[in-house]
Formats: C-alpha cells, sequence, structure tokens
C-alpha cells in the first residue's frame, strides 16, 4: 500500500504508519515534528518504521498534539476515541467568556467611549495583576471581557490622532489574551488574536505596539513549527523598529531587546548553535543598557531575565553541560513576575531532564508549581514531564503523581 492510498481509518495500520501519515499531511519534516515533541529526525524515522513498538502515554501526546490531533486514537487506533481533553483538561472557565468578545462584530454598548488615559491605565493594572498571581490566567480571564470589548469601541469611536492611540492601546489588549490563549485547547482563537493585534497595531503608527505585535507572532509561528516564518516576521520587525532606535525610550528599547532574544529561541529550535548564541548576545547587551529595575511588563525583557533566556537557549540546543551550568546559575534570580518564574523553573526542568537528573528535574517542577500552577498546568512541556516522571523510578513515582493529581493529569 502507497502512502498516498493509506486511509487513516484502517484498524491495521500501526503507530508509526499512521505518525507519518498525519506528519506528511501538514506538510512537516521529521526534523520539524522531532523538534516539536523534543526528539531528534532520528528518533521520528524510528517511530515511522515500526523500529519503536512501544510508545510512552506522554510521548503519544506530544505526536498528538505537534500534528493538531484531538483525538489520541487517531494515532493509536482502537474503536473508542480519546480525546485530548481526558490527558490535559478542558480549557479555563474563562475561555468562552474571551473567545465571544473576540470574536463579536456588533458591540452591545452606546455613549462616548471611555478615556483613552483610562483604558491605559486599566490594562496596565491587567499586566500587573497578572504578574502578581500565580493562577495568572483566572485573573487576567476575568479581565478581558470588558476590555476588549472597551477597547474596540474606543477604535471604533475616537478620530485621527486619538483613533491610532486606541489602536496602540487594542493591539496590547489582543497580547494580553494571547497570555491567557496560549496552551488551550483553541488554536483558530490565538491565531485570530495574533492576526487583529498585528492589524491594530500596523494601523496604530506606534512602533512598541508593532514591536509587542510581532514578537507574539513570532512565538505563534515557532510553536506551529513553521519555523522560517518565525525567523522571517521577526526580522521584519526588527527593520521597522530600528528607524525608531535612534532616540528610543526604554520601553521601546526593552521590546528591541526582546526581539532580538525571540530570534536567539527561534535559531536556537533549529539547532543553529552559533547563530542562536549571538543573537543572545546581542539582546543581553541590550539588557545591560537598561535601568537596572527596568522590566518590560508584555516580554519580561529585563537584564534579571537573560540568565533564564540563556536556559533556554541552551536546553533548545540541547547542550546539557550549558543548561546545567544557566539552571545552577539561575537558582536565586529574582524574577518578578510569578507566572514567568514558573515558567523559568520549567525550563530548568528541562534542563535536568536532558541531563538526566530526574530527580531535580521535579524538584524544579514542584517550585514551578509552588510559584504559578496555572502556569505548569498549562505548559504542554511540563506536562509530558511529570507524566513520565510518574512512570519513572519508584523513589519519584509518589511525589511525582502527586504533582500530577495537582495540575490535573490522568496517571
Amino acid at each position: 500500500m502507497s502512502d498516498r492510498e493509506i486511509d487513516p481509518a484502517d484498524p491495521a495500520l500501526t503507530v508509526g504508519q499512521r505518525v507519518k501519515f498525519f506528519r506528511e499531511r501538514e506538510g512537516m519534516s521529521r526534523e520539524v515534528l522531532g523538534g516539536l515533541v523534543g526528539k531528534s529526525a532520528r528518533w521520528v524515522k524510528a517511530v515511522e518504521r515500526g523500529e519503536i513498538r512501544e510508545l510512552k502515554i506522554p510521548a503519544v501526546l506530544a505526536l498528538a498534539d505537534a500534528l493538531r490531533l484531538r483525538d489520541v486514537s487517531q494515532i493509536t487506533g482502537g474503536d473508542e476515541p480519546l480525546p485530548m481533553t481526558m490527558f490535559r483538561g478542558p480549557g479555563h472557565p474563562a475561555l468562552a467568556g474571551v473567545r465571544d468578545a473576540i470574536n463579536a462584530v456588533a458591540i452591545s454598548r452606546s455613549g462616548p467611549a471611555d478615556p483613552l488615559e483610562h483604558l491605559r491605565a486599566r490594562l496596565d493594572s491587567a499586566w500587573r495583576a497578572r504578574h502578581a498571581s500565580p493562577d495568572h490566567r483566572t485573573v487576567i480571564g476575568g479581565l478581558l471581557p470588558e476590555l476588549i470589548s472597551d477597547a474596540k469601541y474606543a477604535v471604533r469611536e475616537y478620530r485621527g490622532a486619538e483613533r491610532r492611540r486606541a489602536l496602540a492601546i487594542l493591539a496590547g489588549v489582543y497580547n494580553l489574551a494571547q497570555f491567557f490563549i496560549a496552551y488551550q485547547p483553541s488554536a483558530d482563537l490565538l491565531w485570530r488574536t495574533v492576526e487583529r493585534s498585528i492589524m491594530a497595531a500596523e494601523e496604530s503608527g506606534d512602533p512598541k505596539a508593532l514591536g509587542g505585535a510581532v514578537w507574539l507572532a513570532a512565538q505563534a509561528h515557532r510553536d506551529a513549527g513553521d519555523f522560517d516564518a518565525a525567523e522571517t516576521i521577526n526580522r521584519e520587525g526588527l527593520e521597522l523598529i530600528e528607524p525608531y532606535m535612534g532616540n528610543a525610550d526604554d520601553d521601546l528599547r526593552a521590546m528591541w531587546g526582546a526581539l532580538h532574544h525571540e530570534a536567539a529561541y527561534t535559531a536556537a529550535r533549529v539547532g543553529q548553535s552559533g547563530t542562536a548564541w549571538s543573537w543572545w548576545d546581542k539582546a543581553n547587551r541590550i539588557a545591560e543598557s537598561l535601568p537596572a529595575g527596568h522590566y518590560d511588563p508584555m516580554t519580561s525583557f529585563s537584564k534579571v531575565i537573560m540568565g533564564a533566556h540563556a536556559v533556554t537557549v541552551a536546553v533548545e540546543l540541547r547542550q546539557g553541560g550549558e543548561a546545567r551550568k544557566q539552571a545552577r546559575q539561575t537558582r536565586s534570580v529574582a524574577i518578578p513576575s510569578q507566572p514567568r518564574r514558573g515558567r523559568h523553573l520549567i525550563e530548568v526542568a528541562r534542563a535536568w531532564q536532558i541531563s538526566g537528573d530526574q530527580g531535580a528535574e521535579l524538584h524544579a517542577l514542584e517550585r514551578a508549581y509552588r510559584a504559578a500552577p496555572e502556569t505548569i498546568r498549562y505548559n504542554g512541556y511540563a506536562r509530558r514531564m511529570v507524566k513520565e516522571l510518574a512512570d519513572g523510578p519508584i523513589g519519584l513515582r509518589r511525589d511525582a503523581r502527586e504533582l500530577a493529581d495537582r495540575i490535573g493529569l490522568l496517571v
């Protein structure tokens, strides 16, 4: 049977044949799929050829997620559907309200729009609330519907320069929404929000708003495995902002630095070690030029975050020794954001995972949970690591299964 004649519903298909079918349907190379699941292209090839017959649940879930399958049985076969939500849980309870606010065309209100200073203050307050809360999705999920509606209404009501300011605020609101939507079962909503943020930012003419929209769009493309698109939009963003850098304030310089790090992250994901560390060095020099306490509320770009970024670059490059070194150096780093601290600790756990120290890996995941339960609950890397540890060494299973239970995993 040729690949073109394969019927994915055929119960006789092997797991490897199903993986190959869906990979090719998505137009992914083995390198891309391997990168998305934290494995090599050689591993993917071995799975597809049936050389690896027994895949653990975390590996199956990672493949299903990377191949954008909502039903795990499309890979495993079987008569009964196995929805991804059985393993990773449903979306956040506030997701429906955020979706409705983003999708709404008509805005059910009348009268004058909110003063722009008031809208900006609400957006800034929402970012502060996000950083201060361990359950940040619950906090911003409650704020977003009304904030989205009011920002949309302001764009509709204001004219001229005030409308452009309203568009910059709306782009920022959409950016905040992307932090809420990320890692939830709503890829369509995420991409719609990415596109609307870019459109609003472009129309606003505000370089920082455009930088923020590009920063998140590059992440969305990278997370989808489209590394070329991520690199292209990142470079375009840098080119568009560069003319403003001659008299840039600290906020715009921080955005400039954040875009440099995103270029480093994307290069690391595709294994370009020299390019990745070169971009990281450039970003680090920009961070060093910022005031000591400066911390960008959206990108977290700052002096203090560069060590955390170094952990991520080393992990993505699979440089075990460098990842361990950076993880140790950032052990006591004081990141002034609960969710960003939680995310960093997940990256530290990944560093210990590729180094083979499962005890340190579990310890980092437990610290991540204490810092920000909702960050680890929705993070695919963290969920897969916890699942693997729950079936791992006997001495770690009890604690790993307790953590799995706290983050809503079925083990």
